[in-house]
């Protein structure tokens, strides 16, 4: 793990020592836990500090500046356009083998493609996603991060323009698999990025973003497919082809924009800092504590290994994307098995897909930040996806199992909140890598074996698969339930009992030895 203890620009996982702004949450851990009254006083009269949230608890309420909520604004409007454009097409990319089984990949002469095979492209994807993940881990450390995410954006947009030209079904699988490597990168850099440049009370919100633009990457890939279902096998060349060709141009046009334009850190030139908003800024970056350790700590990784919460949040994320992964490979199809569809119309059914994946985002952000509940929202938002599946299951056919496949989708609110408990929650910067890398790792395993389970014998109910899913979103319930009861826990023993000094983030403690850090429920 490369990097000064010094630095603060451009790296993954912020610390915690941060300021937040008032939430419902603050009261809410005091009345639910019935804290002692006595202790809750000696916590909001002790001694103040620009770490608010870390070193003394919740008792010094944030109130941004106008000079500094001007310089959020700014910052959102000159990152975020670019980081939900690079995750928009990075879904529709990878989601480019689902609508080729409407458009034409089965009837290609040049190749014979059988339904297994098709199930195998889809894991592929993830298999390379899966390899990417050490690799990408030392080489964000080692690189500017926004110049390496723009190359590899332009590296999967070449690789996507390629899959056009393949012949072989293994030529295929070579191009899926390196799609995965290359979009691999995506996620965890975004997640540096917004890490680097958002406190954490501000994350919830950034992270929302940041699912729903794959959300709106689904509508977005939605109507330019529908364009291309209806223009034909134009000049000779199949239609899954010109789809290919097309978001592949365009995603190596927005990788060489991202060269020269994506911010990923507090001082970027691009953001055009005052004096005034440089020492903001500073003030930002103390908070955050987004410090590079040269030092990998390996007693912060098995103490990871060792919590519970760790397990909750692996076993959670692979129970929801194995749904995920089958459903992204198979949606259009699957559409069209429901009913006698064309193959525009499977297409433009998928659309309302993605917008109940956007509104469940949208859904799960808005009452997380009002409530201050991440577990409970979390969890809820993995119930509703719960009954989309078992409709699915006992619904054999009709309007009814197309409403099914719809609500199964505000998994991806559930999900969103897995990524901000890790953010919020996760102190000591090896833990926080591991937390994060873990969580990459697990959601890659659930998307590879997704279309797996997608049986061709099962098919066009594939009942088993169902099952499986239902069972996933169940653990993933289960395990919100017990990390917020884990977390609730220690907060009213930390509350009770508060520690006479502030934290010191120079040293780097984890959230189980900073007995001054409060977990956001």
């Amino acid at each position: 793990m490369a990097g000064s203890h010094g630095e603060r620009n451009g790296d993954i996982h912020e610390k915690t020592q941060v300021q937040v702004e008032v939430t419902p949450k603050e009261h809410s851990v005091r009345e639910e836990e019935k804290v002692d009254e006595a202790a809750t006083s000696r916590l909001s009269t002790s001694s103040g500090s620009n770490d608010a949230e870390k070193a003394n608890g919740f008792q010094q309420p944030f109130v941004k500046s106008d000079a500094e909520k001007t310089l959020v604004r700014k910052i959102a409007l000159t990152l975020m356009p670019l980081i939900a454009w690079t995750l928009m097409l990075q879904f529709a990319d990878k989601a480019a083998l689902s609508v080729s089984a409407v458009l034409g990949i089965y009837e290609d002469d040049d190749f014979t493609l059988t339904g297994s095979e098709f199930s195998l492209l889809g894991s592929m994807f993830f298999i390379g996603h899966l390899v990417c993940q050490p690799i990408n881990n030392i080489m964000l450390q080692k690189v500017p991060v926004g110049r390496y995410l723009a190359t590899c954006i332009l590296l999967w947009g070449t690789v996507v323009l390629a899959t056009a030209y393949c012949r072989t079904v293994p030529q295929l699988m070579a191009m899926r698999f390196l799609l995965g490597l290359f979009e691999g990168t995506a996620m965890p850099s975004v997640y540096l990025i917004v890490n680097t440049m958002f406190r954490r009370s501000e994350q919830t919100t950034y992270y929302g973003i940041v699912t729903m633009s794959s959300a709106w990457g689904s509508i977005f890939a939605g109507f330019v497919t529908y364009g291309i279902s209806q223009m034909g096998h134009q000049r000779g060349i199949l239609m899954w082809r010109w789809n290919h060709i097309i978001f592949g141009a365009l995603t190596m046009l927005l990788g060489l924009i991202c060269i020269f334009f994506l911010v990923d850190n507090p001082k970027s030139w691009l953001l055009r800092l005052t004096e005034e908003e440089k020492a903001i800024m500073e003030e930002r970056t103390k908070d955050n504590a987004v410090v590079r350790q040269k030092k990998v700590k390996w007693d912060q990784m098995l103490e990871a290994v060792k919590e519970v919460r760790f397990w909750c949040i692996c076993l959670a994320v692979m129970g929801l994307n194995m749904q995920n992964g089958a459903l992204q490979v198979y949606s259009v199809l699957f559409i069209r098995e429901l009913g006698d569809f064309t193959p525009g119309e499977s297409i433009l059914l998928k659309v309302p897909a993605g917008t109940s994946a956007f509104l469940s985002v949208v859904f799960a952000t808005f009452v997380a930040r009002r409530t201050g509940q991440i577990c409970l929202t979390g969890a809820f938002m993995a119930t509703l996806s719960l009954v989309g599946c078992i409709i699915l299951t006992v619904v054999e056919q009709g309007p009814a199992k197309l409403v099914g496949f719809y609500i199964t989708w505000w998994l991806t609110g559930s999900y969103s909140l897995l990524i901000t408990t890790i953010g919020s929650n996760v102190s000591g910067y090896s833990k926080k890598i591991f937390y994060n890398s873990a969580f990459v790792v697990f959601y890659t395993l659930g998307n590879f074996i997704g279309p797996l389970v997608m049986l061709e014998r099962q098919a066009p109910r594939y009942t088993g698969a169902m099952i499986g899913f239902c069972v996933g979103n169940a653990v993933a319930i289960a395990a919100y339930l017990l990390m917020r009861f884990i977390m609730a826990k220690e907060n009213k023993d930390r509350l009770a009992n508060p520690p006479s000094e502030s934290t010191d983030v120079a040293l780097d403690l984890t959230d189980k030895h900073d007995r001054n850090f409060i977990y956001r429920l």
